[in-house]
């Protein structure tokens, strides 16, 4: 599993790099404007990630906004949400409103942080990920 772990706080960066390191490879960007770059980069080069963590709450461009970009680049290549990188947003943010937001931008799963590694398990088990 190639994942793309988009948290501009260094310690969830780590957290969530050491609960997916026995899954695959994982690389990461700070902010929202690197993970539309990245997911772009490699959408392009035929190697896209299975999965991004996108937190919301992130300087220079919000997880929302990169949600809605990577779709949309996703979805000018022909490609269906459902079909495109499983995008799990990872935000301390929890009112339903937020929550109602992400899941109308396309994201495949939603987990309030801190995160806890069996929720997250649980999560990508869901979208079938890992067994």
């Amino acid at each position: 599993m190639k994942t793309l772990i988009v948290e501009d706080d260094f310690t969830s960066r780590l957290l969530l790099q050491e609960l997916l390191k026995r899954h695959g490879t994982s690389h990461t960007a700070v902010n929202g404007n690197e993970a539309v770059l990245a997911a772009r980069i490699a959408r392009e080069a035929h190697e896209p990630y299975d999965l991004i963590c996108l937190d919301i709450m992130m300087p220079e461009k919000d997880g929302q906004t990169a949600l809605r970009e990577i779709r949309a680049h996703e979805e000018s290549r022909g490609i269906l949400s459902n079909r495109g990188s499983k995008i799990v947003m990872t935000t301390a943010m929890s009112q339903l409103d937020d929550v109602s937001r992400a899941f109308s931008a396309l994201c495949d799963g939603y987990l309030v942080k801190p995160i806890d590694g069996q929720h997250l398990l649980g999560e990508l088990r869901k979208l079938e990920l890992i067994a």
